[in-house]
């Protein structure tokens, strides 16, 4: 079985039942591939607690954060065509962020900035070093500086991803461009450049370039009505009791949204998201369909943090429930540097990132394998499943 031992593969279901069974995940589903076939698929409980709908293999999941690397690759589809450069200021594109100030201390109601030394660039969005956050956050005045202008969990309402940009580009940046690692808008703005350069919506772009091609059909910015059904419900963990309690989000992906966000506003089923990570673990190709060079993917998947430093060395707090000790980032996915930095199991050079319910995914080359997980619950902090999903699938790994 692709080099796995079947009985330690259910190790694998059995372990994240005990999440549903206790009540800490309303359910799950975890695949793995490797060669380019379905090595294991495992799902348990439900994809809505309270209708009682199990989850299935066409289940929809919100995949938050996990939009960014399909992002990124459409950029990058871009890049190939000569349309901009690494290096190119963001301002080329986005006039707004021309010049950018740097928050240097004070109170939310007297912030002090500076100049910035050097514009932002294009990597500095594909790498998370712009300098932009995210309001949920909660580190200090920046943080609350966009809570305020109504950035944290979503976007004003009636605001499309060009007034939020502007709205972005006016507050100030956490550090001076490439000079630190914070988790932010930045590939948001990434989507609207994709926008200005191909001279259509991010969603137009998307379905024309990557998810039509790859035949993601159940990827998008929201759910149309005949497949509510099918949509998984949000959840998050009880104060208290630490079970998982529906949110009242949950009816947020079911409509289209007014701000088109690259950064983490689409749907997906599991299904649909190998496709996207099969092509990365192909260098690019699936089907015969080519999205990008391997010489690109190569690029975008080596560490781009200066001096090979790791992300807990260069970045700020992380939203994340893992240390990234030995983890680096490249042009939108994070990389593995050092296996044995984090104290669990992984391959010098995988790549891959996760989503804010909890689900995640990796392509580790150097073992021909794909793993993707899926569940809804808010935020990923709130259960190790991350890192236990690796020690998981290392551990039945036996050729």
């Amino acid at each position: 079985m692709s080099g796995f031992d079947a009985a330690r593969l259910e190790r694998i279901r059995e372990h994240f039942e005990r999440y549903v069974d206790d009540g800490r995940l309303p359910g799950f589903l975890v695949r793995i591939s490797r060669d380019g076939e379905l090595a294991y698929q495992a799902m348990a409980g439900r994809r809505d607690l309270e209708a009682g709908a199990p989850v299935e293999e066409d289940t929809l999941w919100r995949i938050f954060s996990m939009t960014k690397p399909i992002t990124s690759v459409a950029a990058m589809m871009l890049w190939e065509e000569g349309r901009f450069e690494l290096k190119d200021p963001v301002a080329r594109f986005l006039p707004e962020f021309a010049e950018p100030r740097v928050f240097t201390g004070g109170a939310m109601a007297k912030v002090q900035t500076v100049p910035a030394v050097e514009p932002i660039r294009m990597w500095h969005l594909l790498t998370h070093t712009s300098g932009l956050t995210y309001g949920f956050h909660h580190h200090g005045p920046v943080d609350e500086l966009y809570r305020e202008a109504g950035h944290e969990w979503g976007s004003p309402p009636g605001d499309d991803l060009a007034a939020c940009c502007a709205q972005w580009a006016e507050l100030p940046l956490l550090f001076q461009p490439g000079t630190e690692w914070n988790y932010g808008v930045s590939t948001d703005v990434l989507g609207r450049v994709i926008e200005v350069l191909a001279g259509q919506s991010l969603e137009e772009f998307l379905a024309a370039r990557v998810l039509g091609p790859l035949d993601m059909s159940d990827t998008a910015f929201s759910a149309p009505e005949a497949d509510h059904g099918r949509l998984a419900a949000l959840y998050v963990p009880h104060p208290e009791t630490g079970l998982a309690v529906r949110s009242p989000a949950s009816a947020g992906a079911q409509s289209a949204p007014d701000m088109l966000s690259g950064g983490g506003g689409l749907v997906s089923t599991a299904g649909d998201y190998a496709r996207f990570t099969r092509m990365l673990l192909r260098g690019g190709e699936l089907d015969g369909v080519r999205l990008l060079g391997p010489r690109t993917l190569r690029l975008m998947t080596t560490n781009q943090l200066p001096g090979h430093a790791d992300l807990e060395q260069f970045g700020r707090s992380l939203f994340a429930e893992t240390t990234f000790d030995g983890v680096g980032f490249g042009l939108g996915f994070s990389i593995v540097e050092d296996p044995v930095a984090a104290r669990y199991t992984s391959s010098r050079g995988e790549f891959g990132w996760g989503g804010a319910a909890s689900t995640a995914f990796w392509v580790d080359p150097e073992e021909r394998m794909e793993v993707s997980f899926f569940t809804q619950l808010l935020p990923s902090s709130t259960h190790p499943i991350r890192s236990q999903l690796h020690q998981l699938v290392h551990q039945a790994l036996i050729d």
